[in-house]
């Protein structure tokens, strides 16, 4: 060792305990290089030379023996990086390296290993699970198929594939059916009976079927039309200016010492499904204002129509009422001082007048 020592080597007598270092990989390594010319299969190979050649002792040959003995012991030791355990915990567990990695986390149990991508698959067998350390990608493999399973199988897949379209085609057919029935409905209800009948009896199939569809669609578009609040707008802006609506309407022509935050009328769910609702509804409200207002027309066309226009004037006037009174409340809105202590009543009295 002295000898070896004068040399200039630096021999590592216990190296690092790490089950990811190979003994032929650290031991001696500067050694090996400085002897040139000769190629060594293994450590013990070396540990024979030196020997030999009188540079190791018998007690140095037998420690670095037993040293090296030891290390690839436990070099070879296998560990269960799911369950810890060992080849001496169960000595008829199947093992396997499945990844890339190396050291303690290589090893792993078949079992352990099959109930841990059972639990990342969560029953869909298609689903490719990867290590979690080396993120390598598990190889897995599945007995062959006989003829008949692998149709079965190749159907299955099919159609599993195949069923979000279908889904999505029934529902788009249902939509359509539903929007042509509708229209006929429209149709019989605003021409009356036997007159929508025979219109539509009398037209082409084919422009039916285009046409009665877009009957709901533009009821929709036509209710999301909101002149009113346009028309409020122009209210509010020149309104102040008139001299005469003053005088007709001092209340609405006020002037507001702040304006108010006005919402989205479409940012509310509920405002969506009241527009779709109020659009479906909207033929039968026009006839039946059109047989109470407008009874001596004897065209259901017309009286249906004029009803309809009646109605969404009368309504547009009372919302443009509504939405003003509103509007004027939110901008004479006042904060009021924290009251104190003992006139909970003094602040409830204010709270209830404003």
């Amino acid at each position: 060792m002295a000898d070896i020592h004068d040399c200039g080597f630096n021999l590592i007598e216990h190296p690092p305990h790490s089950p990811d270092l190979v003994p032929s990989d650290f031991l001696f390594p500067k050694l090996k290089a400085a002897i040139s010319g000769t190629h060594f299969q293994s450590d013990n190979d070396v540990i024979h030379v030196l020997a030999v050649d009188g540079l190791l002792t018998s007690q140095d040959k037998e420690f670095f023996e037993s040293d090296i003995e030891a290390l690839k012991q436990r070099w070879q030791k296998r560990t269960c990086w799911v369950c810890f355990a060992t080849d001496e915990d169960d000595v008829s567990a199947l093992w396997v390296r499945p990844c890339r990695c190396r050291g303690t986390t290589k090893w792993v149990h078949q079992n352990c290993l099959q109930r841990w991508v059972d639990e990342k698959q969560k029953g869909n067998s298609t689903t490719k699970v990867a290590c979690p350390q080396c993120n390598t990608e598990y190889i897995i493999i599945f007995p062959k198929l006989g003829p008949i399973i692998y149709v079965m199988d190749l159907c299955d897949r099919i159609i599993y594939k195949i069923c979000p379209f279908i889904a999505g085609g029934v529902v788009i057919g249902s939509v359509y059916w539903t929007a042509v029935t509708y229209g006929a409905l429209t149709v019989m209800q605003v021409l009356g009976h036997k007159e929508g009948l025979n219109v539509m009896e009398s037209v082409d199939p084919l422009f039916l079927l285009i046409c009665l569809p877009i009957i709901p669609v533009m009821l929709i578009l036509g209710k999301m039309c909101r002149w009113e609040d346009y028309l409020l707008k122009l209210w509010r802006k020149y309104a102040a200016k008139l001299s005469f609506l003053n005088h007709l309407f001092p209340s609405m022509c006020s002037p507001t010492p702040r304006v108010p935050a006005e919402t989205m009328p479409l940012s509310d769910p509920i405002s969506a499904t009241r527009i779709l609702c109020g659009a479906l509804i909207m033929p039968t409200i026009a006839t039946i204002t059109g047989k109470i207002l407008i009874g001596t027309v004897n065209s259901n066309f017309q009286r249906t129509l004029l009803g309809g226009v009646a109605f969404s004037l009368i309504k547009g006037v009372l919302k443009i009422y509504y939405k003003q009174q509103q509007y004027l409340r939110q901008a004479n809105r006042v904060i009021l001082d924290y009251p104190k202590e003992g006139s909970s009543d003094t602040r409830s009295s204010q709270s209830s007048e404003v």
